[in-house]
Order: structure tokens, then sequence, then C-alpha cells
């Protein structure tokens, strides 16, 4: 049971409209302000005061100020008053996509290539913006969980979210809450040797690895997630083409430099991470040009281009993933978005069902991406 329902009023402003999901230390639902509509709110299970609730969120609200398009926004933070007593909450952008979990479980197995090569691109401009602040402002919690993607009228936009929290949570619960923090936690980090630009390196490297090959780097088949403890670094980590013959040799090489246990072996901040993502990006894009100059119009052209794309890869569970049916869920989002956008004003709304759909089924993503991007644009089919 939440701490707030639906119907609930937060504020003058702000009213519950359904919860988006829980965490050991949060619960965070969809709230509608009065003015200007939709947002998200994460409401502290054990935070009471308006002052330490605007302390969580000191590096947040910096960095909210940038603007940066791959970090989330946050708007407010404030009391409100529960069944259990005062709890804290911020409010901050809302994502109707959801977080990568959500597009993950959607492919069920491997994430194409070239979109795991995106998602982790704008990851690293996000926190690239963290990074370069003075002093730094390291994450310390980047998980699946707390990737947002969502898509504007230039196609997707990841979002970066909860900057700051995890050095403020209660030491016992942040470390209870997942399945997750453990996972993605550097071993420096892990033997209590502090958290550095590096460490956020790591985890953006897990990120990269569980969404290329299905499995967490250093982790064996079968185990639970209870066995993440130190001693699995003892075994060697495979690059991720021996999983995922989709992946390339270059792009092997940029994860397994993310998760070097030594972090002064890794790229030292998501700044230089994203500088070889890029470098790499256009090496691509140019062998791919030369290979269509050498082969105009035959099919080694052809073969040559759908080897170098992420969504016509050669990787059979890419194929599989875009070829399977939408869940009855993602299937009823998509046809009352279709349905809404006919209706005058409620373009944003049917945006924001059609964002929802095409993260839950990469067939609705192949079929209707185009038609979400034009309608974040404001334009009508």
């Amino acid at each position: 049971m939440t701490l707030l329902v639906s119907g609930d009023r937060v504020s003058d402003t702000l009213v519950i409209d359904r919860s988006l999901g829980e965490g050991a230390f949060a619960e965070v639902h969809r709230v509608r302000h009065e003015y200007l509509g939709w947002q998200a709110m994460k409401l502290f299970k054990r935070v009471a005061s308006k002052e330490e609730t605007v302390r969580m969120l000191d590096e947040a609200r910096l960095l909210s100020t940038l603007g940066h398009p791959n970090i989330v926004r946050v708007f407010d933070a404030n009391t409100v008053r529960t069944p259990e007593g005062v709890r804290g909450f911020f409010t901050m952008e809302y994502v109707a996509g959801g977080s990568l979990e959500r597009l993950a479980a959607a492919h069920k197995s491997m994430v194409p290539r070239d979109l795991v090569a995106e998602v982790v691109t704008q990851i690293a401009s996000g926190l690239a913006v963290a990074h370069d602040q003075d002093p730094p402002i390291v994450h310390r919690d980047v998980t699946m969980a707390n990737v947002l993607v969502g898509y504007d009228g230039t196609g997707m936009r990841v979002r970066v979210s909860d900057f700051g929290l995890a050095k403020r949570a209660d030491p016992f619960t942040h470390l209870a809450s997942a399945q997750g923090t453990y996972a993605f936690m550097a071993p420096e980090v892990m033997r209590n040797q502090g958290y550095s630009c590096a460490s956020d390196v790591w985890s953006v490297g897990v990120i990269a690895y569980l969404l290329l090959t299905n499995r967490f780097p250093f982790h064996q088949g079968g185990e639970e997630f209870s066995s993440f403890s130190f001693g699995r670094f003892n075994r060697s980590l495979l690059p991720p083409s021996s999983y995922n013959d989709e992946v390339d040799a270059e792009l092997d090489r940029i994860v397994l430099a993310m998760l070097e246990l030594d972090p002064q072996n890794r790229p030292a901040t998501a700044q230089v991470l994203g500088d070889a993502l890029r470098e790499r990006a256009e090496a691509m894009a140019g062998a791919a040009g030369d290979s269509a100059g050498d082969s105009v119009g035959g099919p080694a052209a052809s073969a040559g281009s759908a080897g170098l794309s992420g969504t016509a890869g050669s990787a059979g569970s890419a194929k599989s993933a875009v070829n399977r049916p939408p869940t009855q869920r993602a299937r009823r989002l998509a046809e009352e978005a279709l349905e809404l956008a006919r209706s005058p004003g409620e373009l944003d709304r049917a945006a924001d069902l059609m964002e929802e759909a095409v993260n839950l089924s990469p067939y609705l993503r192949d079929l209707h991406l185009s038609k979400l991007t034009l309608w974040r644009r404001g334009v009508m089919m």
C-alpha cells in the first residue's frame, strides 16, 4: 500500500493521478499540476522535513538549472501529510516512456547494438555535465531504474535522474534497494574506497553489458542477485561479442574499458567515455559510406548496410523482438494514442500514450516511432 493514492491532493496545485512504482526508500507518482500539466513526484518514505528534502536535492537542483537535455529537470521540493505522517517529496519532469528497465524488458533478450550505443552515449552526455562541475558531481547510483527513456521531435531522448540522492539516502535502505544497487556498484565502492567519476563510468558499463548480452558482467548463469559479492570479480570477463555477434570490436573495447576493475584504467569521466563512443559512431558511419560507394546498388552494399544498422542487424534476437506481437497493454496504448491524436488539442496526451507503447514493444517502436517524433514537434498526420 502506497503512502498516497489516486485523487489525493498534495498541494493547492498538485493532485495524485496514479502510481508509477516504488523502491525501498521512495515511491513515485504521476501528478497533475493545475497549470503545468503532468509531472512525476518522488515521495520519500523516511524523510520528514522540508529542509532535509531540499538538502537531498542540492545537486539535482543545481544540474537542473543547466537545462541539459539528458538530465531530468527538477521543479519543486516540499512536504505532504500522509497517513504515516509528514513526508518529503520533490517533483520533476514526467517521462511517459518510463525507465530503461521497461525498454530492456520489451526486448526480452538482447537490445539492438546501435540502440544500446545511442542510449549509453546519451547517458554519458548527461553525466559529463555533472562530472564537469567544480568540484565534480558524482551520481553514485546509476542504474537502469534511474535512466528514463522518452522521445522528442528529434527521436529518442534519454534522461538521467536522481542525482545526489544515493549519498544522502539511509545506508541500510539504500543497500537493500536492489537487486539493483549492488549489481551496478563499482568494486572500489564495495571496498568502501569512495565514489569517483570513474565509479559512475563503471555503472554505465554494467548497463551497456546488460543491454547487449542480457546478463550482468562477472555474473554466472543460475545465480541469484544475492550472490553479487566481491568474489565475482575473480572471474575473467568475456567481451559482449561472446554472447552477441552483433557487437563490433570497438564497442567490445569500450565496454570492457568501462568495466576495468582498477578505476585508474577506466575512462576517467563520462566526457572521455562519450568521446570514445562518438568516435566509434563516426568511424562506423564512414565505413558504411565507403561500403556503399564501393558497391552502389549491389548485394554487397545492401548486406553491409544491414550489418551496421541497429534495427536491421544480423542478430536473430533483435529481429525476433521487432517481429514479436505487442502485448495487449502496448497495443491498447497505441490504439488510444492514434484515436486521441485526431482530437484537437490532444496531441501531447496522444504522444505520451504512444511513448509508453513504443517502449513496451519493439514492434510498435518500429511501426510508430516516426509518427511519435512528428507529434512531439506538434505535427498531426
